[in-house]
C-alpha cells in the first residue's frame, strides 16, 4: 500500500464544489470514480481544500492509498486520459504514509478576480467577476492591509460555519489592477473559514465603492458579527492558486 499525492486543477463552473454530496456532481466524486476505474480498486481521495460550488483551482491537493504497481508519478498521465476536460491532474507523486493534506501545516493562496470596466468581456465570464462601477483600488489596498495577521475572523465567515474556533492567520493580502482592467485580490493564509475569502473580497469591493473607510476593518473584526462585513462575492471569481507545505511534502 502506498499513498499518492495529486495536484488537481479544475474549472468549477459545472460542479457543486469539491466534497461529495447527494444533490449534484462534485470534483471529489469524479476523482474517486475515475481513479477506482483506472486502478481496479475502491479509491477515496482526501482533499486539502473543500472548495465551494463554482470555485476554481490551479493547485488543490488530494491524497489516496492504493496497491497499484503503476509508478506514482505516472498516475497523473493515465488519469488525465479519463477525466473530463475541466479537471486535470498537474502532477502525482508518492508521499509518506502519514501525510494528510489538511492536518499538516500549510499556506494556502487564493485569488479573487474582478473585471472592473463598463462593458463585460464574454471570454472572462467563467472565472472573473464583472463589476461595472469604478472601484478605488487604493482604498481596497489600504483595507486589505488591516486583514494581515492573526485575528478572529468570525465577521468574515458564513453563519453556517461549523468551526468553533474562528481565529485564523492571514500572511498576506494584496490588491492589484492590470492594464486589462482586472483587479486581483490575492490572499495567503494558514487556514480559512467557510466563505472567508469570498467575504473578504466582497468587503474589499465595498471599501472600493467608498461604502466604508479602510480604517474601519479593525472595528469590523472586533464586532465578530457577519452582518458587519461586506457581502459574499460570487463564487466564480475565486480560484485556489496552490498550497505550500512546510514539511517537505509540498
Amino acid at each position: 500500500m502506498k499513498r499518492v499525492k495529486l495536484i488537481v486543477a479544475y474549472e468549477g463552473t459545472n460542479y457543486c464544489g469539491w466534497q461529495v454530496q447527494p444533490n449534484g456532481i462534485t470534483i471529489e466524486e469524479v476523482l474517486n470514480r475515475t481513479l477506482s476505474e483506472l486502478l481496479g480498486e475502491e479509491i477515496q481521495v482526501i482533499g486539502a481544500s473543500r472548495t465551494d460550488a463554482g470555485v476554481h483551482s490551479l493547485g488543490n491537493v488530494a491524497v489516496f492509498d492504493t496497491q497499484t504497481r503503476i509508478p506514482a508519478e505516472k498516475i497523473c498521465y493515465a488519469l488525465n486520459q479519463r477525466l473530463p476536460e475541466d479537471i486535470a491532474v498537474q502532477s502525482s507523486c508518492q508521499v509518506e504514509a502519514d501525510f494528510h493534506p489538511r492536518r499538516c501545516y500549510s499556506e494556502k493562496t487564493y485569488e479573487y478576480r474582478i473585471l472592473n470596466r463598463k462593458i463585460p468581456i464574454p471570454t472572462l465570464r467563467r472565472d472573473t467577476y464583472f463589476y461595472y462601477r469604478a472601484l478605488d483600488v487604493e482604498n481596497m489596498q489600504k483595507a486589505a492591509a488591516f486583514l494581515v495577521g492573526e485575528h478572529d475572523f468570525r465577521s468574515f465567515c458564513s453563519v453556517r460555519t461549523s468551526a468553533e474556533d474562528t481565529v485564523r492567520k492571514i500572511l498576506s493580502c494584496t490588491v492589484t489592477k492590470s492594464q486589462e482592467d482586472i483587479i486581483t485580490i490575492r490572499v495567503t493564509g494558514t487556514g480559512f473559514l467557510y466563505n472567508m475569502v469570498r467575504i473578504i473580497a466582497g468587503t474589499l469591493i465595498s471599501a472600493g465603492m467608498g461604502e466604508f473607510a479602510p480604517e474601519s476593518i479593525p472595528e469590523i473584526l472586533q464586532k465578530k458579527d457577519r452582518g458587519a462585513a461586506g457581502p459574499t462575492a460570487p463564487a466564480h471569481g475565486l480560484t485556489m492558486i496552490g498550497i505550500n507545505y512546510g514539511g517537505g511534502n509540498g
